[in-house]
């Protein structure tokens, strides 16, 4: 891409966007072989040129695009720099006030880069020609930014330190494959609607680059792979991504790439069986004499390995085997002692080189024992349970004694019903058998337990007797009782 640079460079027709191999409409036309751009050249023929021109007969030519009315400038690469517009045939820098993140959703979209990473004003310099004087309204789904609506700029000025400065992200145009890991495996380059199988001459220099432009630290290995889809590329080694290096169309094979950062990060918990783990400012908290469990593990990449548990406040270290791709670590009971960071360290053999992942940090802290508290937590529920008993006791206890009050009542009632059966008798006898009558009378009477019970003629029917207490009661023994009306 760096000859592609100078070439839209030298037209004057923004930043370059893609490139491709295609055949000549006619023969004939003249040619000359690049040797190699640097990217920075301000035209063509400052590139090494190989032979004398020639004339192009059953040959290909090298097809390039360029954006030709947006382009970023003085940036680290091909997706960030200053946002300039060309207009009237000259490039201007466009305002912050005049330029949002659906603007640049277009720009990075145009350039064949990624998503919008970073809007700001002044981020890379200001230009030193005219400003847009226009506002763009784009709705993010433009193909090209002139394609977007743009309204007059409510300010005519744009106060130094506002030239809007773009950083798009580089687009996902490389990966790794077949080798159990994104940083490990054969290099392919999104071409053309395709995937396909980049080959090169300098192996280091394109590991390098491709390393690089996933993340993934240094080369460690290159090996030969296929050319199937093949894709040609010469890289320097100091590009930041793929596509800033040169295509070729010669033949050459694929390769195999081993990154470094070949293990994900292991992750690293603490879990304990008796509650006394809890959350503080500056992570778990354990009460003293409590057992506790720090474990690591790690997404199933490779088979085997093992995990070293390291921790800053001592040298001591331990280390145990990866069983389905975890370790657990147990303390007994946690003391002083333990409090610290910890961190899990997963090592394994693969690719006949040896790899290793380091966790985050997990800072420990030892607080005291939680006795108080527990004994607390006891009293409490004794509390609750003792309120729960209390309650369902005075609840209780008004029934079973108005089942007694009722029991006594219907005692009463029948005694005081079998008195007046006597009286009426005895005013029914004469004056002898009255006195056997009365004494009778006074012996039963000692049995009663004076209730406050009161039994009356009803005022509407002289024969029937009422009791406010238990008038179902006098309502049985009603018969027992003459009508001495």
């Amino acid at each position: 891409m760096r000859d592609v640079m100078v070439v839209c460079r030298e037209l004057d027709c923004g930043n370059p966007v893609a490139e491709s191999r295609g055949p000549l409409a006619e023969d004939g036309r003249r040619r000359v072989y690049l040797y190699s751009c640097y990217g920075n050249e301000s035209s063509i023929r400052q590139c090494d040129i190989i032979g004398e021109p020639g004339d192009c007969i059953g040959r290909y030519y090298h097809h390039v695009t360029c954006s030709e009315s947006v382009r970023l400038v003085d940036g680290a690469g091909l997706c960030s720099g200053r946002v300039e517009v060309k207009s009237n045939q000259s490039w201007a820098s466009v305002c912050e006030a005049d330029f949002d993140r659906q603007d640049a959703e277009v720009v990075c979209g145009e350039l064949g880069c990624g998503a919008p990473a970073a809007l700001q004003g002044g981020l890379y310099g200001e230009g030193e020609g005219q400003t847009w004087d226009k506002e763009f309204q784009c709705k993010g789904k433009e193909s090209l930014l002139l394609d977007c609506d743009t309204s007059d700029r409510e300010n005519n000025t744009c106060l130094p330190g506002n030239a809007v400065g773009l950083t798009c992200s580089e687009p996902d145009d490389v990966r790794l494959v077949g080798g159990g890991s994104r940083c490990a495996g054969g290099v392919e380059r999104y071409d053309q609607g395709e995937w396909r199988t980049v080959g090169a001459r300098d192996w280091e220099d394109v590991a390098a680059v491709v390393c690089r432009q996933l993340g993934c630290g240094s080369t460690v290995s290159v090996l030969p792979g296929n050319t199937t889809r093949w894709f040609g590329v010469s890289c320097s080694g100091s590009e930041s991504v793929l596509r800033e290096c040169s295509r070729i169309y010669d033949l050459y094979p694929g390769l195999t790439v081993i990154c470094s950062d070949l293990l994900v990060q292991p992750d690293i918990s603490l879990t304990d069986s008796m509650g006394g783990v809890s959350r503080g400012h500056q992570g778990p908290e354990m009460f003293r004499g409590y057992s506790f469990t720090i474990t690591c593990s790690t997404q199933p990449q490779y088979p085997g390995g093992s995990f070293l548990l390291t921790f800053t406040g001592s040298k001591i270290s331990q280390t145990q085997p990866a069983v389905n791709h975890s370790a657990a670590f147990l303390f007994p009971a946690a003391d002083d002692s333990h409090q610290g960071n910890y961190s899990c360290v997963y090592d394994n053999h693969v690719f006949s080189h040896d790899f290793s992942s380091e966790s985050e940090l997990l800072s420990l802290t030892i607080t005291a024992s939680p006795l108080p508290a527990f004994i607390i937590r006891h009293v409490v529920v004794l509390l609750i349970l003792l309120t729960a008993i209390t309650t369902l006791y005075l609840y209780y206890k008004p029934t079973r004694r108005q089942k007694r009050v009722n029991r006594v009542s219907s005692m009463d009632l029948y005694v005081n019903a079998m008195e007046m059966v006597s009286l009426s008798s005895r005013a029914e006898a004469g004056p002898g058998e009255e006195r056997a009558a009365q004494g009778r009378s006074r012996s039963r009477m000692k049995l009663t337990l004076h209730a406050d019970l009161r039994i009356q003629k009803s005022p509407t029917n002289p024969g029937e007797i009422q009791s406010p207490t238990n008038p179902g009661g006098i309502q049985a023994l009603q018969d027992f009782v003459p009508d001495h009306h």
